[in-house]
């Protein structure tokens, strides 16, 4: 089949591989992206383990937390430039929209556009915001959890909104939700995931194609490159599976303030142990502003000068 241009740039901006083994992988496996990353990294020249995706779009990644610590949200609004996603307007508009979500049952976005606020649907009310702003809006992505039983929905937005973390933690002891080791913990782990980007909780939950698809990635590129079979089922398959575990596992992760390597699991345990509790991290999600989407180029001077109205 026929690669594009726009084929070759995706898989490039995906994996950092030059424009000639992007076009070769993506040949080699019939255009797919998903097959053409494995071909690269099966072939050793993928130069980022994963990338979900660069930020590529302005905006913020906001969240919303109740007063009783028991229900949360992180929603992400995009906008056209970075001037007007710092504006007073926008910024309300934004804080209008988290509170709606908190407000709602809508469990997708077009549900939520649907939803009314101030006496019209969100949809009016996003468009009233493009017209009082000038630049387009949209409502990308929201997520929400409520806990019933003992623990806390906490949140963690980096750099001013380029980054957000929702997180999900249960405890049995519901006294300890309100102590300052418990909010600096949650503040830690939220921490942890916008700077770790994890994709699942621990390894206990991680699904078995995924380990099939990595294991097969793994012995392909072992195999071609002269090792022999024993070694590769042996030590090399394990080695790197655990490697896998460390790098996409929360709970495997190395923690981020450790002077000493101790893993996130450990800090957990040792907050636990401190708190006089269980205490468990159920499920997050975490938002980077912007990921995937591709970024308008703006000419600056231009834009000084629409801004200014001349």
């Amino acid at each position: 089949m026929a690669i594009t241009a726009q084929q070759v740039k995706e898989l490039r901006e995906l994996t950092d591989c030059g424009i000639m083994d992007c076009k070769k992988a993506l040949t080699e496996c019939d255009g797919d992206i998903e097959k053409a990353k494995d071909w690269l990294r099966e072939k050793g020249m993928a130069k980022a383990e994963k990338k979900s995706g660069r930020a590529a779009a302005e905006g913020v990644v906001a969240s919303n937390i109740a007063a009783d610590g028991k229900k949360g949200c992180i929603v992400e609004v995009n906008i056209e430039t970075d001037f007007a996603a710092k504006t007073e307007k926008f910024i309300k508009f934004v804080d209008a929209i988290s509170a709606q979500v908190m407000s709602t049952d809508a469990e997708d976005i077009d549900a939520f556009l649907k939803t009314e606020i101030n006496g019209r649907d969100v949809d009016t009310f996003r468009k009233e915001a493009i017209a009082d702003i000038g630049e387009n809006i949209s409502i990308r992505r929201f997520a929400k959890y409520q806990i019933t039983g003992s623990g806390a929905v906490a949140s963690y937005i980096h750099a001013g909104g380029r980054v957000g973390v929702l997180v999900e933690i249960v405890t049995d002891n519901d006294a300890v939700v309100a102590t300052e080791d418990f909010k600096q913990f949650a503040k830690d782990i939220g921490m942890q995931i916008a700077a770790s980007n994890p994709t699942w909780v621990s390894k206990d939950v991680v699904p078995a194609d995924a380990i099939e698809r990595e294991t097969e990635i793994i012995r392909n590129k072992a195999l071609a490159e002269g090792k022999p079979e024993k070694i590769v089922t042996e030590r090399i398959i394990p080695g790197q599976i655990k490697n896998f575990y460390s790098i996409n596992c929360l709970m495997q992760q190395e923690f981020v303030k450790s002077e000493n390597g101790e893993s996130v699991e450990a800090y957990i345990a040792d907050t636990a142990k401190k708190l006089g509790c269980e205490i468990c991290i159920a499920q997050f999600t975490r938002f980077g502003m912007g990921e995937g989407l591709e970024k308008k180029e703006d000419d600056f001077a231009a834009e000084v000068m629409k801004q200014a109205g001349l």
